[in-house]
C-alpha cells in the first residue's frame, strides 16, 4: 500500500477553507465504511432471521434485493478503501450517495418514514458533514431531504401504505439539514483546535531545537546526571574541557577526583564548587546544581576553563584600571600643561641667567616625562574590544619585521627571525600581539646592545604551545629587580615609564597567552608563549 503523506485534504469543490489533514480523513472513512458494512450485515440478517416480516411488510421482494445489494456494494468498497485507488472526495461522495439511495429503498420497503428506517439517514448524513464538509455536505442533506419526500410522494400516489404523512417527512428532511450544520461546526472546531495544536507543537520542537543548538555551542560545559551517577547528557564543550573523544556512562570513569567532588556536594550543598586537574592539560572548575524534571532529581554540571575564567577577570581588571587612570590621567595632565606652558614663557624671557635656564630645561625635561607616562596610561584605558583570530607565524612575522625595518631607521638590520618550528597558528588579537612585539623589540634596542651582535627572535614550541623568543646581548636583570619586573611603573632607566612590560603582560594575559623573563644560553630572553589555534574553540 502507497503511504499518503499527511496533507491537508479539501473533500469538496465546494469546500474551500475547509481540510482535514489526509491520515485523519483516512481513519474517518474507514470508520464510516465499517459502520456502512455492519449495517448492511445486520440488513440482510434481520429478513432470513424471519425478523425480515416486520421490516418487510410492505415489499419483501424490494428489501431482499435491496439489502443484498447493499451489502455486495459495501464488500466491493473493501478494495478501494485500503488501496486508495480512487480519490477520497469521490469515495466519500460515493459513499453517501449510495446510502441516500439504499436506505431509502429499505425504507419504503418497510413501510415508509413510519418504520423509523429513515433515521438512519441522519447517520450517514452527519458523516457527510465530517467527511465532506462545507456546501457539499449541504447539498447531500438536500438530497437525502428530496428522497424522503419522493418516497412519501409515491407512496400516497401509488397507495402503498394505509397512511403516509408529508408532515414527518419534512421535520426528517429539518433533522437532516440540523445534523448537518452540527457536525459541520464540530468539525470546524476540531481542525482549528488541531491546527493550534500542531503549531503549538512545532513551537515547541522549534524552540527545543534553539536549546538543543545554544547548549552545544556554548563554551562552557554542560553535563546532566542522575541520582546514580549515570551521565544522560553534554554538549560539545564538556567532552573539548575533559579532553574525551566518546563520553562514558557513569561519572567516576571520567575522573575520580570529579566523582569525590560530586559526592562531597551531595552531603554539602554549599560545598557547590571545585577545581579539577587535568592530565597535561591544566586545570577546569566545575559547579554543581540540583534540577527537578517532572519530579525527576537530576543534577546538572557546569565546566569552566580557568584559564578562560582568568582571561575574562584580567578583562574586567583592565577595564577598572582603564577607568581610574584615564581619570587621573585627565586631571594630572591640565595643570601640567600650564607648568609647560609657564616654563616655556620664562624660558623666552630676556636677561635669564644660565642656571635658571638649566631649571627651566629640568622642568620640561621631567614635564615630557610626566606626558610620556600619561599617554601610556591613556592607551592602556583607551583598549579597543578583544578581536583574536587565528594567526599563521610564518607568514605574520616576516610580514612584521619588513614593516618594523621603517620604524627602526639605522637599526634595521639588527633583527634576525629564526624558526625552529613551522606551520604554527595562534590565536590572539593581531593589534596586541604587534604591540607586545614592539615593546619587546623597542627594550630590546635600548638595553640589549645590538652593538654586540644581531636580536634573535626565535619561534619555537614548547609543550604544544607556539612561543616567541626576543633574545638580545645585553647584560641582563639581576635577581633582586626581576620580582619587580612586570609592576606598574619600575624601570630601572631614567627615561623609561615603567608601564611597557606591564601592559605586555597584561595584553598577553588578556589574550591567554604568558609573558615571562629567562635567560636562554646564557642570554637575556622574553618569551611569550601564546595559544594554540588549533586546540582552541574559536569564538563566534
Amino acid at each position: 500500500m502507497t503511504e499518503i503523506p499527511d496533507e491537508i485534504i479539501y473533500p469538496c469543490a465546494f469546500s474551500k477553507g475547509y481540510g482535514i489533514p489526509s491520515r485523519q480523513a483516512w481513519l474517518l472513512l474507514k470508520i464510516f465504511f465499517i459502520y456502512r458494512l455492519i449495517s448492511a450485515i445486520l440488513f440482510v440478517m434481520l429478513f432470513y432471521l424471519h425478523f425480515g416480516t416486520i421490516l418487510a411488510g410492505y415489499g419483501s421482494q424490494l428489501y431482499q434485493f435491496t439489502s443484498l445489494g447493499y451489502l455486495l456494494i459495501s464488500i466491493l468498497a473493501a478494495p478501494l478503501i485500503l488501496l486508495r485507488s480512487i480519490k477520497y472526495s469521490s469515495l466519500a461522495q460515493l459513499f453517501i450517495f449510495t446510502d441516500i439511495i439504499f436506505i431509502t429503498l429499505l425504507m419504503h420497503a418497510s413501510g415508509g418514514v413510519g418504520s423509523g428506517i429513515g433515521i438512519l439517514l441522519a447517520i450517514s448524513i452527519a458523516a457527510g458533514g465530517l467527511l465532506v464538509g462545507g456546501r457539499c455536505a449541504m447539498l447531500l442533506a438536500a438530497l437525502a431531504s428530496l428522497a424522503v419526500l419522493a418516497e412519501q410522494i409515491y407512496a400516497i400516489e401509488t397507495h402503498s401504505f394505509e397512511s403516509a404523512s408529508l408532515t414527518y417527512s419534512g421535520m426528517l428532511g429539518v433533522s437532516f439539514f440540523s445534523v448537518v450544520l452540527l457536525s459541520y461546526m464540530l468539525t470546524k472546531r476540531s481542525e482549528q483546535s488541531e491546527l493550534l495544536a500542531k503549531q503549538h507543537a512545532a513551537t515547541i520542537a522549534r524552540l527545543q531545537e534553539l536549546n538543543r543548538y545554544i547548549i552545544q555551542h556554548l563554551q562552557s560545559g554542560i553535563m546532566i546526571v542522575n541520582e546514580s551517577q549515570t551521565i544522560q547528557l553534554c554538549n560539545r564543550s564538556t567532552l573539548r574541557l575533559l579532553n574525551l573523544r566518546v563520553l562514558p556512562e557513569h561519572l567516576g570513569a571520567i575522573s575520580p577526583e570529579l566523582q569525590q567532588a560530586f559526592k562531597i556536594w551531595r552531603i554539602n550543598a554549599d560545598r557547590d564548587f571545585a577545581i579539577i586537574h587535568r592530565e597535561n592539560a591544566g586545570e577546569i572548575q566545575v559547579r554543581f546544581s540540583l534540577l527537578k524534571v517532572l519530579g525527576e532529581r537530576l543534577h546538572m554540571l557546569i565546566f569552566e576553563d580557568i584559564a578562560l575564567y582568568n582571561q575574562r577577570f584580567q578583562q574586567n581588571k583592565l577595564a577598572s584600571l582603564g577607568r581610574l587612570t584615564a581619570s587621573i590621567a585627565h586631571e594630572i595632565r591640565n595643570p601640567l600643561g600650564a607648568i609647560c606652558h609657564a616654563t616655556q614663557l620664562l624660558s623666552e624671557a630676556p636677561n635669564l641667567q644660565a642656571p635658571d635656564l638649566r631649571l627651566t630645561e629640568i622642568i620640561q625635561n621631567h614635564s615630557r616625562r610626566i606626558n610620556d607616562i600619561i599617554e601610556s596610561i591613556l592607551k592602556l584605558s583607551k583598549r579597543d574590544a578583544l578581536q583574536k583570530q587565528r594567526i599563521a607565524l610564518d607568514e605574520w612575522l616576516p610580514a612584521y619585521l619588513d614593516e618594523q625595518h621603517l620604524n627602526f631607521g639605522e637599526f634595521a638590520d639588527s633583527f634576525t627571525l629564526n624558526f625552529k618550528a613551522r606551520k604554527l597558528n595562534v590565536y590572539i588579537d593581531p593589534g596586541h600581539l604587534k604591540q607586545i612585539l614592539d615593546n619587546l623589540c623597542q627594550n630590546a634596542l635600548q638595553y640589549g646592545r645590538p652593538d654586540l651582535g644581531a636580536i634573535s627572535i626565535v619561534i619555537d614550541q614548547l609543550l604544544d604551545a607556539p612561543c616567541i623568543k626576543v633574545i638580545d646581548n645585553g647584560p641582563g636583570i639581576n635577581a633582586k629587580n626581576r620580582q619587580h619586573l612586570f609592576e606598574p611603573f619600575f624601570t630601572t632607566s631614567h627615561k623609561g615609564t615603567g608601564l611597557g612590560l606591564y601592559i605586555s603582560r597584561e595584553l598577553a594575559e588578556l589574550n591567554q597567552a604568558e609573558l615571562s623573563y629567562a635567560t636562554y644560553m646564557e642570554k637575556p630572553c622574553f618569551t611569550l608563549s601564546l595559544a594554540n589555534a588549533d586546540h582552541v574553540v574559536i569564538e563566534l
